[in-house]
């Protein structure tokens, strides 16, 4: 097949979770023989209809634009929405009649979860990540069921083989609790996270990109406090030394508001590692009874779920359980059957 992925603009600035997931599944799927194109608006708008099918990731207004000009020249898509909201269903569809209430007395006015709402009612398939997400867009947005089909998030099996001494004798640490993200933005929880390892007298690694935004000054004063916390600066994805610190880890720890489902912890669990994780945005659809999961929002419930795991001794359960399922030639072969079928459905 010839399969074009296009997303907005900053993935490519952010390097977080989607812009991994799009590469990965890009090699994954040129492995089984399809043809990958990453869209670039300023090259392929003239090609789109070259295309057996277009896959957006994402969404939410960046995308607006592109998903709703690829309706009007009659190009069908599928989107992976990427979306978690706090609110339960009820609230997301009484924001979407208040928001087409406003649209005919101030059009031009637009809610977030309008704009989700119309990319997902456009497309020909809508594929969360998990089921929990599926249930929210099914019955926030009245997005029919047969149109929902999840594509669970994947994890590359390199992780399997990271050396942990790399990591141990670079930088002379050994059985320490990790955190890989970014440092900043308020859903990753990072303040709540320092104030917490205050508390824990353990050797703590963060390995992430330091963002200026709403808590990073806090956040940097609280590190510089504690003696215990060794700051590493963010590593490519392929990075041997990323791979290795997941191995050499103890514990891992995801402790933001939510995740969905949080791509750097399902590299830890499959390097080993024990997690400590939100329980919000579907990450027990993916970690099961086999992470420890904590309120994001106590510094007590972060403190006590790290000491907690800590005290555990390591298994191969969760190790096991990620690689015979979330593997991503697994993911990329169930994405590949779900292009075709929908191809077929919509030509």
């Amino acid at each position: 097949m010839n399969i074009c992925f296009a997303s907005y603009e900053g993935i490519v600035l952010s390097m977080g979770g989607p812009y991994v997931k799009i590469h990965s599944l890009k090699n994954h799927l040129e492995i089984l023989g399809h043809k990958v194109d990453l869209f670039n608006m300023w090259e392929d708008s003239h090609r789109l209809k070259e295309f057996d099918i277009v896959n957006i990731f994402g969404a939410n207004l960046a995308v607006f634009g592109f998903a709703r000009n690829l309706r009007h020249r009659g190009i069908n898509y599928v989107v992976n929405p990427i979306f978690f909201s706090s609110h339960n269903a009820g609230y997301l569809r009484t924001a979407c009649k208040i928001n087409d209430i406003l649209q005919k007395f101030a059009p031009g006015i637009w809610m977030d979860y309008s704009i989700t709402k119309d990319i997902c009612n456009w497309a020909g398939m809508v594929l969360p990540n998990t089921k929990d997400e599926g249930d929210l867009i099914r019955d926030g947005f009245s997005i029919p069921s047969d149109k929902i089909e999840v594509i669970h998030n994947g994890v590359s099996g390199r992780f399997l083989d990271g050396d942990a001494s790399v990591f141990k004798k670079k930088y002379e640490v050994e059985n320490f609790i990790l955190t890989v993200g970014h440092i900043g933005p308020k859903r990753k929880n990072m303040l709540a996270y320092v104030k917490a390892l205050a508390k824990i007298d353990h050797p703590v690694v963060i390995i992430g990109s330091i963002l200026g935004t709403g808590e990073t000054n806090e956040v940097l004063d609280e590190v510089k406090r504690n003696k215990n916390i060794l700051l590493v600066d963010a590593l490519e994805n392929d990075s041997p030394m990323l791979a290795s610190a997941y191995a050499a880890c103890d514990t891992f720890v995801l402790p933001s508001q939510f995740e969905t489902p949080g791509r750097a912890a399902l590299e830890a669990a499959l390097a080993g590692a024990k997690i400590v994780i939100t329980p919000y945005g579907g990450t027990k659809e993916y970690f099961r009874d086999m992470a420890s999961y904590i309120d994001p929002y106590s510094v007590q419930s972060i403190k006590e779920g790290i000491e907690d795991t800590l005290n555990k001794p390591k298994t191969e359960n969760l190790k096991e359980f990620i690689k015979n399922n979330f593997l991503w030639d697994k993911i990329a072969l169930h994405c590949a059957n779900l292009y075709s079928r929908v191809n077929n459905e919509l030509s």
